[in-house]
């Protein structure tokens, strides 16, 4: 029986250290489509289109999937790299062959937003075959929302519509990253203010101490153990 998560969504307002925690994951591989390792010291490979992320893809394929984790960084800004795959998608149909525009999402009644779910979903099932365990990073999307009347602050991961449930429906974990004082949590328990949840025992309900920072607020440990724990 697994007890690990093989697709885990960490997502968290900007600058609070993503990057720099998946990043100490042994034997890991970044998909860079934000720059965001390039400070570190890390497997990672800028990507800018479809292409790019092809190529990189084709390469981890040759040397026979040598990554345990594959990380893409961030799955926020790959849904924006789909636009021109759900461009070409759109134009393969009888319907698209005439369509003169350049983003699909331009279609009346809302049409391109199911070429791009269709684009999305292609380009997600492609990386998840390139090694055991995929994270997801994602940027996060305040929201207010009504809670026993009172209208207050919620975090949701920044995707469009349907994408969210795309990328949610088949994670074992969602979990919300966040810093208190000088260490960073990532929270898997689910509450009226924040979306997460986990599938594993050990991660359900959980808010889990993942980095240690010293006062400076630099990286001094972190605790993946904790959440792949064989």
């Amino acid at each position: 029986m697994r007890q690990n998560p093989k697709r885990l969504l960490i997502y968290s307002k900007p600058k609070t250290g993503k990057t720099t925690l998946v990043s100490k994951l042994e034997n890991c591989f970044i998909l860079d489509l934000e720059r965001g390792s390039e400070f570190l010291e890390c497997i990672s490979l800028p990507a800018d289109n479809i292409e790019d992320i092809k190529t990189i893809g084709k390469a981890i394929k040759e040397a026979d999937y040598p990554y345990s984790y594959f990380i893409i960084d961030t799955v926020t800004k790959l849904e924006e790299m789909c636009l021109p795959l759900a461009l070409d998608l759109y134009k393969q149909t009888p319907m698209g062959r005439a369509f003169s525009g350049d983003n699909v999402l331009s279609l009346p009644n809302g049409a391109g937003y199911y070429w791009l779910r269709e684009a999305f979903s292609k380009v997600l099932n492609y990386l998840e075959t390139l090694a055991p365990t995929i994270i997801m990073l994602g940027h996060v999307l305040d929201k207010v929302v009504e809670v026993k009347g009172k209208e207050v602050n919620a975090s949701d991961i920044d995707l469009t519509g349907k994408l969210k449930r795309i990328a949610c429906q088949d994670a074992d974990a969602i979990g919300f990253l966040y810093r208190d004082g000088n260490n960073t949590y990532l929270n898997f328990n689910s509450s009226d203010t924040v979306t997460c949840g986990a599938r594993p025992d050990h991660l359900k309900g959980q808010n889990i101490l993942l980095g240690e920072g010293d006062a400076q607020g630099n990286l001094i440990s972190t605790h993946w153990n904790k959440i792949f724990i064989n």
